[in-house]
């Protein structure tokens, strides 16, 4: 069982991922048209403006994150950095990739976060079915 329930509302801030559902209001935050990085490999030494920093020579950034655990306020040990135009992502993913940021080289992938959308869910999960394959 994926643990996906179709009694939850379709709402753009509800995730899945692992067998669970959630609702992720800083979704809200950011802009779905966008083109996004996910930075891994960041050390605890970073923060926003350090992320910003390696990424504000692109014109069309938006807006970057470095994500950290609610409790300890450490970094998860990634962040993600958003563009505005496809031409500034491909940029950026060839140029910053491996660059320092703080005290690591950074290790960058195009975002999947609409992968787990709970509406991208279900509509790949329809087409699984449609094919006879398992869910």
């Amino acid at each position: 069982s994926s643990g996906i329930n179709a009694e939850w509302p379709l709402l753009p801030g509800i995730r899945t991922a692992a067998g669970d559902v959630w609702e992720d209001t800083s979704l809200m935050e950011w802009d779905d048209n966008d083109f996004r990085i996910f930075v891994g490999d960041i050390g605890n030494e970073c923060n926003d403006e350090m992320l910003y920093r390696a990424f504000s020579k692109y014109p069309s950034l938006v807006k970057v994150k470095v994500i950290r655990d609610k409790r300890s306020n450490k970094t998860k040990g990634y962040g993600f950095a958003s563009f505005k135009d496809s031409a500034d992502y491909v940029k950026a993913m060839r140029e910053v990739n491996g660059k320092y940021i703080g005290n690591r080289p950074c290790k960058l992938r195009k975002s999947s976060w609409k992968d787990r959308q709970l509406t991208t869910v279900r509509k790949k999960n329809n087409e699984k079915q449609k094919l006879g394959l398992k869910i």
